[in-house]
C-alpha cells in the first residue's frame, strides 16, 4: 500500500546537481511519424512510466524546457517518482504551476492496479514490450518470478513467448491484449492515441491518473470527449484537470461490471476519483 502523502518531484534551482545515481528519463512528449499503410501520420510517445514502474525506487533525472516541464511534474507525480527536474527559467514557471494544481489532489493511499504479470530479465526487448504495453494503457506489474495472483505472466523466450516474438514488440504487446480480453482489461481510454492512464485503489475508492502526452507540442489542443471505461461499479466520480476551474464528469454510465464516463476536455493531465457506495 502506498503512503498517503503527495510525492511531488524536486525542482533543481541555482545550478543544483542531482544525486549521482539518477536514472536519465526522456523529455515527455509526441512525435508525428508518418504511417506507410496510409496518408496520415501516427503518434509515437515518449513516455517514462515504464522505466519508472521498471526501476520502482530509483531516483529520476528530467532535463526539459519550457512548458516541458508541466507534463515531467506530472508524469513524475502520477508513477509515484522519486523525481528531479532539470530547467530553465520558463520552465521553473511551468513546474510551479503544475505543483500548485497538482497539490489540490487529495492524499490518499492507493496501491496500483495490474491485470497480468512481466518477469522482467532486464534485457532491452522487455524494456521495448513494457514501453507498449505501457502506451496501450495495458496494466501490468513487474517482477522478478510469475505472480501467483495473476491469470497471466509474459516471459520472453518461453514457449508461449518466443524470443523470436520479441522482435516485433508491437504485435507480441497486441497478442497479449488478446489474450487478457478487452472485457477483463480494468482500465480502457477511447477517443485518443495520446493519453496514458494509471490507476490505483483502496477499499471503496479508484483513481484514474490521465496524462496527455501532446498537450505541449507546438499545434497541441486539449483532448476533448476523451471516453474513460473502469472495471468495477462506481456511484460517483470527481474530477480534477489541470487549468480547469470546475472541470466535471459527462456521461456517466455503469451496467453492473464497468463504469464509463466522459472527461469533456483533457489538457495535460487529470486525476479523476471514483468512489464505491
Amino acid at each position: 500500500m502506498l503512503a498517503a502523502a503527495l510525492l511531488l518531484p524536486t525542482l533543481l534551482t541555482g545550478g543544483a546537481a542531482p544525486p549521482p545515481n539518477a536514472v536519465t528519463l526522456s523529455e515527455p512528449r509526441v512525435e508525428y511519424r508518418p504511417n506507410e499503410a496510409s496518408a496520415t501520420t501516427s503518434p509515437w510517445i515518449d513516455a517514462n512510466g515504464w522505466r519508472i514502474l521498471r526501476d520502482a525506487g530509483a531516483k529520476f533525472l528530467y532535463t526539459v524546457k519550457g512548458a516541458g516541464a508541466a507534463l515531467a511534474t506530472a508524469e513524475a507525480f502520477t508513477y509515484d517518482a522519486n523525481a528531479f527536474i532539470s530547467t530553465d527559467t520558463p520552465g521553473a514557471a511551468a513546474f510551479q504551476g503544475m505543483a500548485e494544481f497538482l497539490k489540490t489532489i487529495p492524499a490518499v493511499a492507493l496501491s496500483p492496479v495490474a491485470d497480468f504479470g512481466v518477469i522482467d530479465d532486464r534485457s532491452q526487448a522487455t524494456g521495448e514490450l513494457l514501453n507498449l504495453l505501457t502506451r496501450m494503457n495495458l496494466l501490468y506489474r513487474v517482477g522478478i518470478k510469475p505472480d501467483a495472483s495473476m491469470a497471466l505472466n509474459v516471459r520472453l523466450g518461453t514457449k508461449e513467448y518466443p524470443a523470436q516474438e520479441a522482435s516485433n514488440p508491437g504485435l507480441l504487446a497486441h497478442k497479449i491484449r488478446s489474450q487478457l480480453g478487452d472485457d477483463h482489461r480494468s482500465l480502457r481510454i477511447y477517443g485518443s492515441e495520446v493519453v496514458v492512464g494509471r490507476l490505483t485503489q483502496g477499499p471503496r475508492q479508484m483513481r484514474v491518473s490521465l496524462l496527455n502526452y501532446a498537450a505541449l507540442n507546438d499545434s497541441a489542443r486539449p483532448v476533448l470527449g476523451l471516453r474513460v471505461r473502469v472495471r468495477g461499479s462506481f456511484s460517483k466520480g470527481e474530477l480534477r484537470a489541470s487549468g480547469q476551474a470546475d472541470p466535471q464528469l459527462a456521461d456517466w454510465t455503469q451496467d453492473g461490471t464497468a463504469t464509463e464516463f466522459t472527461i469533456p476536455e483533457l489538457r495535460v493531465c487529470a486525476v479523476v476519483d471514483l468512489f464505491r457506495n
